[in-house]
């Protein structure tokens, strides 16, 4: 693999972060942090800095890494099987080529953190990941 394993557990990381916030828990605030349990960090929304790093993240990496990152996602959701890896990379690089992007396709999945681990672990790599 191109990836290293180091940076999808970073990816990883940072996309469990995205998939624990919650929407809004708050929708009158009008009082302060301190009076409403501070519930209002919990929202969620377009301008959430971890979505932002994994968007920077995945967008930084090249095309041979988005596609492997991809091929994960397909392997740890089961669509692909770990001893058709190369095609399952082929498969990213035509979704990436046909205009369905990493980014948008893996944040786009509920649990895509849990996905690319899953996937790490059926090609056989261990990362060192906190239990989800």
């Amino acid at each position: 693999m191109d990836i290293a394993p180091d940076t999808v557990t970073e990816i990883i990381l940072r996309l469990r972060a995205v998939d624990v916030k919650e929407g809004v828990t708050d929708p009158d605030s009008g009082s302060n942090p301190i009076d409403d349990g501070a519930t209002d960090v919990l929202v969620s929304g377009t301008d959430d800095a971890t979505e932002s790093e994994v968007r920077s993240m995945i967008a930084g990496l090249n095309d041979d890494q988005r596609a492997e990152l991809l091929a994960l996602l397909y392997v740890g959701r089961g669509d692909m099987e770990p001893e058709d890896w190369e095609g399952a990379v082929r498969f990213a690089r035509e979704r990436e080529a046909a205009g369905e992007g990493a980014v948008r396709e893996i944040l786009r999945q509920p649990d895509g953190g849990d996905l690319l681990a899953e996937g790490l672990d059926r090609l056989g790599i261990t990362p060192d990941l906190p239990q989800a």
